[in-house]
């Protein structure tokens, strides 16, 4: 059985679409996988504490071509790790700061700033 070679994006079209839906939108949440099927933990846990305080957000998978959306997510960041959430353009964290924001009662006015 063969498998066809990755047919994601190149690093110019990642880069362009990863400042495009930061530009068009207040909330985003790069993850692995779909809403309806995040494909790793972090990406659930992060996904289940956005949508417990925004009914809109965007999410992006970024597994077609993780490679690239993770070098251009460093730029913005200075983390590889995904998920990765930013909120009006600003890097908020992963799924772990996610969870220290909530647990410190911080999330909700983080997410709502926008």
């Amino acid at each position: 059985m063969d498998f066809p070679p990755n047919q994601g994006l190149d690093q110019d079209e990642v880069d362009e679409h990863v400042e495009e839906t930061l530009e068009a939108n207040e909330v985003v949440l790069f993850m692995k996988g779909t809403e309806l099927m995040p494909q790793c933990g972090y990406s659930r846990n992060a996904l289940g504490l956005i949508s417990e305080h925004r009914e809109e957000f965007e999410t992006v998978d970024v597994l077609d071509s993780l490679a690239e959306y993770r070098a251009a997510l460093e730029a913005h960041s200075g983390w590889e790790t995904i998920p990765q959430t930013y909120v009006d353009g600003e890097f908020v964290g992963g799924s772990d700061i996610l969870s220290e924001l909530e647990e410190r009662g911080e999330l909700a006015e983080t997410l709502n700033a926008a």
